[in-house]
């Protein structure tokens, strides 16, 4: 910058290849920042004047990546919720969405003591249960009919719509067991009611009732999608437990591929503990590809580092730290076979449809809020493993390195990051 040129940007990000499908952009161009607004986005910037540049060459730019399932509503869900910042800008992702951790009577203690103080942009799928996630929803009694209060989620979700984006809801045969499918129709009133999307979770989360004769995990299915519209969204598509996309003989249901795709029903990964190598493979040779990438992490399937980790991890930061995070997940997408502008549309544009945020979140336009998350994608031998256990070698792996959230930078520093592990 030459003596009293006033600088055109306060960053500048040169160098990276750029994807950002909602822009059809995929190559090589540069990023200009100002006043925590994207200001530019061109071939070469090399000669602005910036007052700090960011060298991102073998790097890969794209818009603030937009996590569709978390649980970050800390302290209030018990071991359950995580650090939204751990899981959020410290890992990259500028946006989270915590699915089912508030609800009616929960909704404020979310808004002022995680969202509001959070530097990621925290956001939520309201649950239709009174308790919401409570302990990771340990306790199935709580969660049946006489748990749910529809008109007053109603007047709650309207009166917050600036933090609620959808109604959460579980249909799963332990439920289904206790008290058929009322609950997901009560969902569904709070969904029609709100003009919000209905996001529900399959595979079995309870064991079945004592009284109840053996469900049949495939009837819940056929009884489940035709309440379901445009919109909506079927969780944990590569689930091994009973009640998935895939049916008791191994194939997938019929109906499933037709919501999809004729419906307009959309599917989010909710990876977690719901991901099978081989069912995911089943699933994309049926032709039905994920919408939306959430990672679905909380305290039961990582573990949260606390003060007693500090000496170990002054030697080793990730020890005892399970190595999972949302560009794991990505990385597990790849190795099957989805091509990285798809898999990078999974967690920036297409999810900021699926919050109705499209014309702010989700795309590097100029004018809009400078969220950036910047990858690394490492080549070499890596050991991925799936929630059986099974475990494969894949050559790419994909690292977040820091992101800028309204033009401030945060390093992916997180415990959850993982280091390159060869196999």
């Amino acid at each position: 910058m030459r003596v009293n040129e006033t600088p055109k940007f306060d960053i500048l990000i040169g160098g990276g290849t750029l994807i950002d499908p909602a822009a059809g952009r995929n190559g090589r161009f540069d990023l200009g920042i100002a006043d925590g607004k994207v200001a530019a986005v061109e071939p070469d910037l090399s000669q602005a004047a910036a007052r700090e540049r960011i060298d991102a060459s073998g790097q890969i730019v794209v818009p603030g990546m937009i996590d569709t399932h978390a649980h970050v509503y800390q302290h209030v869900t018990g071991k359950f919720g995580l650090n939204p910042d751990l899981v959020g800008v410290r890992s990259g992702v500028t946006t989270l969405i915590d699915q089912g951790g508030p609800s009616c009577m929960t909704i404020g203690g979310f808004r002022h003591y995680v969202s509001e103080p959070a530097d990621s942009r925290v956001l939520c799928f309201i649950s239709c249960y009174l308790v919401g996630g409570l302990e990771g929803h340990l306790y199935p009694d709580l969660y049946g009919p006489h748990g749910v209060n529809p008109d007053h989620t109603v007047r709650v979700a309207e009166e917050n719509l600036d933090l609620v984006k959808g109604i959460k809801a579980h249909a799963e045969i332990g439920g289904q067991s206790r008290w058929g499918m009322e609950v997901i129709r009560i969902g569904k009133r709070i969904s029609r009611e709100t003009g919000l999307p209905l996001y529900i979770h399959l595979g079995q989360l309870w064991p079945t009732a004592d009284s109840a004769p053996i469900p049949d995990a495939d009837e819940l299915i056929r009884e489940l999608v035709p309440i379901m519209e445009a919109g909506d969204v079927l969780a944990h598509p590569f689930t091994r437990h009973p009640g998935g996309f895939v049916s008791a003989t191994g194939e997938i249901h019929p109906i499933l591929p037709e919501a999809v795709h004729e419906r307009g029903v959309h599917v989010d990964v909710g990876h977690g503990s719901h991901f099978s190598f081989d069912v995911a493979r089943r699933v994309l040779d049926a032709g039905v590809v994920p919408f939306t990438l959430g990672a679905d992490m909380h305290g039961y399937n990582v573990r949260v580092p606390d003060a007693t980790d500090n000496e170990e991890r002054a030697a080793n930061p990730f020890a005892g730290v399970a190595p999972f995070n949302l560009t794991i997940a990505m990385s597990e997408l790849l190795h099957l076979g989805i091509p990285l502008e798809r898999v990078v549309a999974m967690v920036t544009a297409n999810p900021a449809k699926l919050l109705r945020m499209q014309d702010s979140l989700g795309t590097l336009l100029p004018g809009r809020a400078a969220d950036v998350s910047v990858l690394s994608i490492d080549t070499g031998r890596f050991l991925l493993s799936d929630n059986s256990g099974a475990e494969v070698v894949t050559e790419r792996l994909v690292r977040p390195l820091f992101c800028l959230k309204d033009g401030r930078r945060f390093e992916a520093d997180s415990p959850f990051v993982p280091p390159a592990i060869a196999a």
